[in-house]
């Protein structure tokens, strides 16, 4: 198993114009708060807070938006990890698939690739005739770090 860090580096600056996309300034702006983010998931509030900071100010409406154009142009990938809040969250897509496990109790999220579980998904769609064009795995528990402190938390308390 290969567990990607959650600032896996793209391999080079993305195009906007390569992929249909005039380079406006809301949407250079979106871009370089993604790149920096190199892989970690960011929400579309996270952006528009970020985009504050920086004195540029985007209505909400142009963020969501400009985050649906780079969706349907394949530049990032929309999760939703946290199904009670519906809360989506964004990362740049770097063409390497790779599955997610996340921290129900600070909502960190891990990438990792693993190639046996790769293989048995695709034995498992096989045996049901099934051809599978593309999957998504998702594990939720708690991190090292929150067990750690709830260690740590529970030899205090006795």
């Amino acid at each position: 198993m290969t567990v990607l860090g959650e600032r896996t580096p793209l391999s080079k600056k993305i195009n906007l114009k390569k992929h249909g996309l005039m380079e406006t300034t809301p949407r250079l702006a979106i871009l370089k708060i993604l790149e920096l983010g190199k892989g970690k998931h960011v929400s579309a509030e996270a952006i528009y807070r970020r985009l504050l900071k920086k004195n540029i100010p985007l209505p909400m409406s142009t963020v969501y938006r400009v985050l649906g154009q780079f969706e349907s142009a394949g530049i990032v990938q929309r999760h939703i990890f946290d199904a009670e809040r519906s809360a989506s969250v964004f990362e740049l897509n770097n063409k390497v698939h790779h599955d997610h496990m996340i921290c129900i109790t600070c909502g960190s999220v891990s990438h990792f690739v693993d190639k046996k579980i790769e293989e048995r998904q695709l034995t498992i769609a096989k045996n049901l005739g099934f051809e599978l064009t593309d999957h998504s795995l998702n594990m939720y528990g708690v991190c090292c770090s929150c067990v750690a402190i709830d260690a740590a938390r529970e030899s205090v308390s006795e």
